[in-house]
């Protein structure tokens, strides 16, 4: 069953949120935590010493947006282009307004940016002008020879994150796949993540429209909705890559939470309370 509410989900992903990092080692004096105790270095030093810790200041967020053409869709009220970079943007004020650092890898059909995790307005405001950018210039067709996989996206966060950072990935998961799931649990091993699914309410049901138009820019093809094979055929392929990526996912307790675009990002991010998960670390 997929995770609902993030609220649920953090139990279960065990998120790190601040920590402690360790300081230095000192003499024990009575009254110290013995679960502090470092028996290694009092075995070898032959008197006990315990471990002494500092509680981090902030945790780094890194966003994962997904700007590419298979989000350019949507049956009602908004892209789910539109509804990623909405719930970014969203999530993005949440985290600088808890003091934390926030920063962004955006994909696009011509190449992605990252934008490494800071404590500032203005670090934030031109990250955002360039998730702006890149959701006002997608195009119906992408060229594939320029185009970021999400396995490079997770790679990309890889190379810059090292540990106690929470990664959020908001896509539609399209090009999902193993590579994917190598990263994400390369990822996982020493951060947080947790995956958003964008999805459009006709594309889990084409049953929703009496007559769908579909064109890859060259040719069209129209689609009735008393077709029920084909239908029937389209919505077990969508049912079965999610499950997948569900079941991949839970395997190391990552929560997988889904986007609708027909609904207003605000009201998704409090609904599944993930403003409130956001802000506290």
């Amino acid at each position: 069953m997929r995770v609902r509410s993030l609220v649920t989900g953090r139990k279960h992903s065990r998120l790190r949120g601040r920590g402690l990092d360790f300081d230095e080692l000192k003499h024990y004096r009575p009254g110290d935590d013995m679960r502090a105790l470092d028996w290694r270095v009092s075995r070898r030093r032959g008197e006990p010493y315990v471990r002494v810790y500092t509680e981090e200041r902030d945790r780094p967020v890194w966003l994962i947006v997904d700007q590419r053409g298979s989000l350019f869709f949507g049956s009602q009220h908004q892209m789910k282009s539109v509804a990623a970079a909405k719930t970014a943007a969203s999530l993005a004020w949440q985290v600088l307004a808890s003091g934390d650092r926030v920063g962004a890898v955006i994909l696009g059909d011509d190449g992605a940016q990252a934008f490494t995790p800071k404590r500032a307005e203005t670090a934030l405001i031109r990250w955002l002008s360039a998730l702006a950018s890149a959701n006002q210039t997608l195009a119906e067709t992408s060229n594939a020879a320029t185009k970021v996989t999400m396995a490079e996206a997770l790679a990309m966060v890889d190379r810059y994150s090292h540990h106690d950072a929470l990664i959020v990935v908001i896509s539609d998961f399209s090009d999902w796949g193993d590579d994917c799931i190598a990263w994400v649990r390369k990822l996982h091993r020493h951060n947080d993540v947790i995956a958003l699914e964008v999805s459009d309410p006709l594309e889990r049901d084409l049953n929703l429209a009496d007559k769908l138009i579909v064109s890859d820019g060259r040719h069209q093809l129209e689609i009735q909705g008393d077709q029920d094979a084909m239908l029937a055929n389209f919505r077990q392929s969508y049912d079965q890559h999610i499950n997948r990526i569900e079941t991949e996912l839970q395997r190391d307790h990552i929560p997988l939470l889904r986007l609708d675009s027909a609904v207003n990002a605000q009201v998704l991010l409090h609904r599944d309370g993930l403003s409130q998960v956001m802000a506290q670390g």
